[in-house]
């Protein structure tokens, strides 16, 4: 082959990107790596809070249980390299594996460098060929994929090229939709994108004031404009200078279709483990026990110091009320607000801080076996690009190795086809 020309060319470094690629090589193709940063694997290098929850120990159909969009056309790549699979595969790279809590995946190391490198690693190993450049253009000619363009106006010639550019969410890694762009440009339908797994900001000024608690254990409840329950979840929670983080709170975003545009509840269960009846035996016995302490004294018993200015506002019982002035519904007020603390969601935090981002290539214009685009011969798909995301847990790297694996296969063994077919015509 030419300096320029490959079997294929998979645009983006990231996990989608260096999976199919690897795929790709392993079955012999001559395969070149498009990666716009220095480095490959930026986004990857931070997930997890750098640690890389890599996927989540639990069966294929389980995965797609956690997948809101795009489960049904996932349902393939999936089973055909399942969570099980992913953990043989970073194990046979050298990179040792733990699970923790909800069957997260971790390396043993807690670096996500290390995940990194061991891919890095294996793509030298296969001899991909690794080339710093944004690609700015999808090169056809009759109905075919035949290259890439560089912003530079360099082209490289291919068989197949793999777009695995990323999403919206975290611009600085490299994910600033240059994939939705060139898809739209050779016939593909983009879904609007638009964040997933993301902070919220609230109308509620008292969160500001408690920046930096974070709740270990308390309930969740989602409801919209029409008072419907459409999420419901229990873990941890973290205020912010802007409202509310934390992992229910990724995952409760996901399930928000109408984020910008219409209004959402959060309602808080602070005492999840206590259902009402107990919870109000424990008040009355806190309160016959302190009869002559103020109530502000009294609280710190039951809520975290920076809630408790909070709660005394809000329950609008006087902070120097005693224990035995507070009366039987006053007593109420504040059981109601310790099992259904209500939050006013006001609208997500810019796209560019969501961990992925929802929507992008419409899923009915590929072949969900393949990866391969149905608009354009030679062209495949992996990763964020998609229109497919999940919830938090590793759910979403999982999709990630799944369709660059299969993007990578499939590329690999239609490129071999296209060259047996090429030769035999000359």
């Amino acid at each position: 082959m030419h300096q320029n020309q490959f079997d294929m060319i998979i645009i983006g470094g990231g996990a989608a990107g260096m999976m199919a690629a690897l795929a790709a090589a392993e079955q012999g193709a001559h395969v070149m790596l498009l990666e716009r940063n220095a480095a490959l694997g930026r986004k990857l290098a931070i997930t997890g809070k750098v640690r890389c929850t890599l996927t989540n120990a639990c069966t294929p159909d389980e995965v797609l249980q956690n997948i809101p969009r795009g489960n049904r056309f996932l349902h393939s790549a999936m089973s055909r390299f399942s969570p099980e699979d992913a953990m043989a595969f970073f194990s046979g790279l050298g990179v040792p594996l733990k699970t923790e809590r909800g069957n997260r995946v971790f390396p043993q190391s807690d670096r996500a460098l290390d995940v990194v490198s061991a891919l890095r690693n294996a793509l030298y190993a296969n001899g991909v060929s690794l080339v710093q450049a944004r690609a700015t253009a999808l090169l056809q000619q009759d109905g075919q994929i035949t290259g890439v363009q560089t912003e530079q106006g360099e082209r490289f010639f291919c068989r197949a090229v793999i777009l695995a550019s990323g999403g919206l969410s975290y611009p600085r890694t490299g994910s600033t939709g240059d994939g939705y762009r060139m898809a739209e440009a050779v016939g593909h339908t983009i879904v609007p994108p638009r964040p997933s797994l993301i902070p919220l900001e609230t109308k509620d000024d008292f969160c500001s004031r408690m920046q930096g608690l974070a709740l270990k254990n308390v309930g969740l409840r989602v409801i919209n404009a029409q008072g419907k329950q459409i999420y419901q979840d229990f873990g941890e929670l973290l205020f912010t200078h802007f409202g509310v983080s934390g992992p229910i709170v990724l995952s409760a975003s996901a399930h928000m279709d109408a984020l910008e545009t219409e209004s959402y509840t959060l309602v808080l269960d602070l005492k999840p483990a206590l259902d009402e009846k107990t919870l109000d035996a424990r008040l009355v016995r806190e309160l016959n026990t302190h009869v002559n302490r103020a109530f502000h004294n009294i609280l710190p018993s039951l809520l975290p110091r920076l809630l408790v200015p909070v709660m005394i506002e809000r329950c609008g019982i006087p902070g120097e009320t005693k224990g035995n002035c507070i009366t039987k519904a006053q007593r109420q007020t504040l059981l109601h607000l310790l099992k259904s603390f209500e939050l006013s969601v006001k609208r997500p935090r810019p796209i560019a801080e969501a961990i992925v981002t929802s929507g992008g290539v419409e899923l009915s214009e590929i072949n969900p076996s393949t990866m391969e685009s149905k608009r354009i011969s030679g062209l495949y798909f992996a990763g964020e690009v998609l229109n497919a995301d999940a919830y938090t847990g590793g759910f979403n790297l999982q999709i990630a190795w799944a369709t660059g694996r299969a993007a990578g296969l499939h590329a690999a063994l239609a490129s071999s086809q296209r060259s047996e077919f090429d030769e035999s015509s000359n």
